[in-house]
């Protein structure tokens, strides 16, 4: 699940981060919160995952993440497809469970990012999406990529997605995050982020080489998370048209201009463990 959080974040919220966490899984699994638009973001990720990706085959995987498998279809069986053994991991027991009970051949430990229960060098690839932007600072998410690196074995890969503060509507709400969570915008608390510049920089001193950066993510995320909530509640509609899945394809080809840092939600890394 989503780590710790910002400045709207789970002390602002007069809870630790962990029963934070686990209260907005309680809250998702009853509600069975957005599960149309989860599918639609898996669509998405899947596109960039078949092109930096394809031929990550046969490894053991981490997860950071389990939010997406427990109220979507989640992104562990695009791995498991291709041979890799997946492991997750998610600071919330009821998300962990919540994905474990969706998806049989879920290995899920209840654990922090920041202190993983792994010994160094287990994993030959970490897939950490917009796991590291639910933190009070940056020293926080400088910590969690020292962790990322200690499990990793030398050479191993990162794929890592973050929120993009250059996106106009990420900037505005960081901002003021709890006026878009009480018109419903922000469903849980976000965190502090980095630019595509930054992170680089907080990779290369985690011992990382960051071999691309970019960005995905590239549709009108502020129209289209709305208009699947009023889908689903109103024509009970969980699965998007293949008609959908070709537009949010098609969006993504502007992370070819100039201007992506402007439209991309996420930033997204590939990175190796260089030392």
């Amino acid at each position: 699940m989503k780590q710790d959080s910002t400045s709207s974040s789970s002390a602002e919220h007069g809870t630790d981060p962990g029963r934070y966490w686990d209260g907005i899984g309680r809250q998702w699994l009853t509600r069975k919160n957005d599960q149309l638009w989860r599918r639609c973001s898996d669509a998405v990720h899947t596109l960039w995952l078949d092109r930096v990706a394809g031929d990550v085959r046969g490894n053991r995987i981490l997860k950071t993440d389990l939010f997406d498998e427990a109220f979507g279809d989640g992104l562990t069986e695009w791995f498991a497809r291709r041979g890799n053994e997946v492991i997750a991991c998610d600071l919330a027991l009821s998300t962990a469970r919540g994905a474990v009970e969706r998806r049989e051949n879920i290995t899920a430990a209840v654990a922090d990012v920041r202190r993983l229960p792994f010994p160094a060098g287990t994993f030959d690839c970490v897939f950490s999406d917009s796991t590291l932007d639910h933190f009070d600072t940056e020293i926080e998410i400088a910590r969690s990529l020292d962790e990322l690196g200690r499990v990793l074995r030398f050479g191993g890969t990162l794929l890592l997605t973050m929120d993009n503060p250059g996106n106009p509507l990420v900037y505005l709400r960081n901002r003021s995050p709890r006026f878009w969570q009480r018109l419903g915008v922000v469903p849980y608390a976000v965190g502090v982020t980095c630019n595509a510049r930054r992170i680089g920089q907080l990779l290369e001193r985690a011992g990382f080489e960051t071999l691309e950066v970019g960005s995905i993510m590239h549709s009108p995320r502020v129209l289209m998370v709305p208009l699947c909530r009023w889908m689903e509640r109103h024509l009970d509609r969980h699965e998007p048209p293949e008609s959908w899945l070709r537009w949010l394809r098609r969006f993504e080809k502007l992370g070819r201009l100039p201007s992506r840092e402007l439209t991309g939600h996420f930033v997204s890394v590939v990175a190796r463990k260089a030392s």
